[in-house]
């Protein structure tokens, strides 16, 4: 039986009068892929961010109680890296600088180092840009050179808050390939509103539902993803558990 990297244990979280979870608990298995699902305003980026170690202002909490655990520790401690909804990319940099920002915090870039991120750019469809800064790119492009810089990381647990969502249907695949490809072997929490996303990417998909939000569904999947060419082919190969899926989605 695998173990547990990433367990929460009866997580609830209030923001002011706003109950957001009451006794949440679920866990993510080492080494695999877990795609979070559920409505708008559930709560899936703010969970990610207690797992990432991030806190919140005490203005804002009510109550907080339960346990948060990662086996890699939070975004700080080495081992887990977390990559937000915003790109988060500095001004002053080039693309090629910005995907290599984590080694050149630590000062240990290598020329290794850079052909690998360069690599890993033109792969992304981002060979032109290489030395471009981000005030030219647009808001996908943005969000590739994001994804880059967290997988240049090679983290044990990288948690992922809709990284493919400003994309379109071709760079997307492209990406979900790219994506799968890195980090097999690690464990990835992968915050997605697609269901076909899900479907494509994840070993487990965890639906939350409600208000305050609960664990409604949890799938595992059989096979290493990506698991399909295209969209199409998940709505023929899982029709059924699609429409599950997005029912949960549009609660």
């Amino acid at each position: 039986m695998a173990s547990s990297a990433i367990v929460v244990d009866r997580v609830s979280l209030c923001f002011a009068e706003k109950v957001l979870f009451k006794d949440l608990s679920f866990t993510v298995e080492q080494g695999s892929c877990t795609c979070l699902l559920g409505p708008s305003g559930c709560g899936k980026s703010t969970l990610l961010k207690l797992i990432s170690g991030a806190t919140f202002s005490q203005q804002f909490v009510s109550h907080y109680s339960g346990t948060v655990w990662c086996s890699g520790g939070d975004a700080k401690g080495g081992k887990t890296a977390w990559m937000a909804q915003e790109d988060l990319l500095l001004p002053w940099m080039d693309v090629l600088n910005n995907v290599l920002l984590g080694a050149k915090l630590r000062g240990r870039v290598t020329a290794d180092l850079r052909k690998k991120a360069a690599l890993l750019i033109n792969q992304a469809g981002l060979g032109d840009s290489l030395h471009e800064l981000p005030a030219t790119l647009s808001g996908g492009m943005r969000q590739r050179v994001a994804l880059l810089r967290t997988l240049m990381e090679d983290r044990q647990i990288l948690l992922m808050d809709e990284p493919f969502s400003a994309l379109d249907a071709l760079t997307r695949i492209r990406l979900q390939d790219l994506s799968a490809r890195l980090t097999r072997g690690a464990t990835v929490l992968l915050v997605t509103h697609d269901p076909m996303e899900a479907l494509r990417m994840a070993n487990h998909i965890i639906v939350l539902q409600g208000d305050p939000a609960r664990v409604a569904t949890s799938i595992p999947l059989q096979g290493d993803p990506p698991r399909a060419a295209d969209d199409r082919e998940i709505v023929e190969r899982y029709p059924m558990l699609l429409e599950l899926l997005m029912s949960g989605v549009e609660e």
